[in-house]
């Protein structure tokens, strides 16, 4: 999940909190309850648990989605958010800790028939189920919901593991060029009635379950959309619907009341409204959170250092905060289409230049995360966090590999290059800033680029762009888009995934051999077997040197303890799950 910044998203070690049991109303976070203590819910425990509906819940972020429409959200954040108002067929599990890793039924009433050597997937749609305006939901919704995802020329920005799987060579364009006259017509996807849909894989696939889980396996009415603009007001299937969006400053959410919490196992719909504000001052958010007056930083990345601070030496707020693992990684990636880093050495000249505890405090300091080692985050099959090929555990910048590198890639004196970051992630910008000095040490001279964050598809995610502005390197989080190796590393390495608009694999490595290890993976009978596969391709990439990871993740986040169902989940990138969470009255 590049932006996920997951995401999924959206899988995650757990990333906890501890909360109070909540009593009192409205934001105020005045209580008589108990603390349950720091890190307390990063167990396998509900905590405040409650059937009790009303109120309103109130999300904030210092980033803004990147779209609210399914087919094209890639923040681990928005499909959190997207489970308040839209669903799939199948769906990851609202329960806490590793349970909530599993892909569960959601629209459909089983997990699927698997026939044809595992080649076929035929699924039945529950009764009842209804879009936002009383309309059945239908498995043609369904399908149709998926074929929009070939449209980028209309839809960038999602993810295209759907494409690469069910194109199978006929080139499908997408609805808006489909000369069927139901614009239904992807071959590989077949519904013989309303409640019917099997999909016909070429091979056999074990992650296609986590793919129909993820937002653009969500069902559409084709007379509701509108293309590029159905990201502003995306019709809903969930228990909530999309009453007003504001790019860059917010959404609510309030109830859709023709969804039937008898047809959905996943979410309880308790609260009457959510809320979503966009800020451009996070610690002014970070305040708020700890007085109580919003309940919920949705963006998971934890607070500012001067809350932290607060957090950290306070009890009364320590217990209500957690710090574990978030399964992301942060990383700097160098785009090889870029001079002079199409060259290894030159590469490898950064890495060794880099002072990685330097970047771990820019970062926020060890509750940030563990210093970085490879491109594999712990917590998925096949990853060692004790693969250390550039020896940056120890946190000193290697001057001497560093110049050495320098010498073999031709620039002996260094070279200048430009580093492209988000402007409202103050992390990734004091990342890019300790780079930037530690570059000097060797003679690279590295400017920084910021950019608007909310428009990453189009600025490090166009190939041409990175090209044309030279950005030589990328500052980058990312989390699984599903829970195996191929779920984090795919979008990241694999050249059939290179895309000209809402690219992340912004290296552009496209070598078959690593290509050829996803396919291997893919067709073991379980993640587990396939480990050995994604451990190989970890393995290639640092050994050439496309990315110089900073830390594997960590978040120290804080949560209103007014708040009832509260739990994290690997699921939702090691957030909350905002499909059972309530609001104390």
């Amino acid at each position: 999940m590049n932006r996920k910044g997951r995401a999924l998203g959206a899988l995650a070690t757990v990333a906890g909190l501890a909360l109070t049991a909540a009593c009192g109303g409205g934001g105020s976070n005045s209580h008589s309850s108990k603390s349950l203590g720091y890190n307390a819910a990063t167990t396998d425990k509900v905590l405040n648990a409650s059937a009790t509906k009303g109120g309103t819940l109130n999300l904030w972020s210092s980033q803004d989605v990147d779209f609210l429409d399914p087919a094209r959200a890639y923040y681990g954040f928005v499909w959190d958010m997207q489970r308040l108002y839209i669903r799939q067929l199948l769906a990851y599990d609202s329960k806490p800790g590793a349970d909530g890793n599993k892909v569960v039924p959601d629209l459909a009433t089983a997990m699927p028939t698997v026939t044809n050597g595992g080649k076929t997937y035929t699924f039945t749609l529950r009764d009842g189920v209804k879009f936002d305006d009383g309309t059945a939901i239908t498995s043609k919704d369904v399908k149709y919901g998926i074929e929009r995802v070939f449209a980028q020329d209309v839809l960038p920005g999602g993810p295209v593991y759907l494409i690469n799987l069910l194109d199978q060579g006929q080139h499908y364009p997408g609805p808006y060029k489909d000369t069927d006259p139901n614009k239904l017509g992807l071959k590989s996807v077949v519904t013989p009635d309303d409640k019917t849909i099997t999909f016909n894989l070429a091979k056999p696939n074990s992650d296609f379950p986590y793919l129909l889980a993820m937002a653009d396996s969500s069902p559409v009415p084709a007379k509701r959309d509108d293309g590029a603009k159905y990201t502003n007001h995306p019709v809903a299937s969930g228990p909530y619907k999309v009453q007003s969006f504001t790019p860059g400053k917010g959404a609510v959410f309030v109830r859709n009341t023709y969804w039937d919490p008898k047809t959905d196992p996943i979410r309880t719909g308790l609260p009457d409204k959510v809320t979503f504000n966009v800020t451009s001052n996070p610690d002014d958010m970070d305040s708020r959170l700890l007085s109580g007056d919003i309940d919920y930083d949705i963006s998971g990345t934890g607070v500012q250092q001067a809350a932290k601070i607060k957090i950290l030496s306070n009890p009364k707020y320590k217990a209500n905060a957690d710090d574990p693992y978030t399964g992301y990684i942060r990383y700097f990636a160098f785009p090889t289409t870029v001079k002079p880093f199409d060259n290894i050495d030159c590469r490898k000249a950064v890495i060794y230049a880099a002072d990685p505890k330097s970047l771990q405090t820019a970062r926020g300091g060890p509750t940030s995360g563990d210093i970085g080692t490879n491109m594999l985050p712990p917590g998925i099959a096949g990853s060692d966090k004790s693969f250390d090929p550039y020896n940056l555990a120890p946190g000193k910048p290697q001057i001497d590999k560093a110049k050495a590198a320098l010498a073999a890639c031709g620039q002996p004196n260094g070279f200048s290059t430009t580093i492209a970051v988000r402007n409202n992630k103050a992390a990734e910008v004091a990342t890019a800033q300790s780079l930037q000095a530690a570059l000097a040490k060797v003679g690279i001279k590295a400017s920084i680029d910021q950019y608007d964050g909310s428009q990453s598809s189009s600025v490090i995610g166009s190939p041409a762009n990175v090209k044309k502005k030279g950005y030589g390197i990328i500052v980058m989080g990312w989390g699984p888009d599903f829970n195996t190796g191929s779920g984090f590393l795919q979008a990241l390495v694999d050249g059939r995934y290179i895309l000209p608009s809402g690219n992340n694999n912004y290296s552009m490595i496209n070598d078959p051999a690593i290509n050829g290890l996803f396919d291997q993976g893919a067709a073991a009978s379980t993640p587990e077997e396939a480990a050995g596969d994604y451990k190989q391709i970890n393995q290639s990439i640092m050994d050439k040197a496309l990315y110089l990871p900073i830390n594997f993740d960590r978040a120290l986040v804080y949560i209103n303890p007014r708040l009832t169902n509260v739990f994290l989940s690997d699921g939702q990138g090691g957030r909350l799950d905002l499909a059972r969470v309530g609001v104390a009255k």
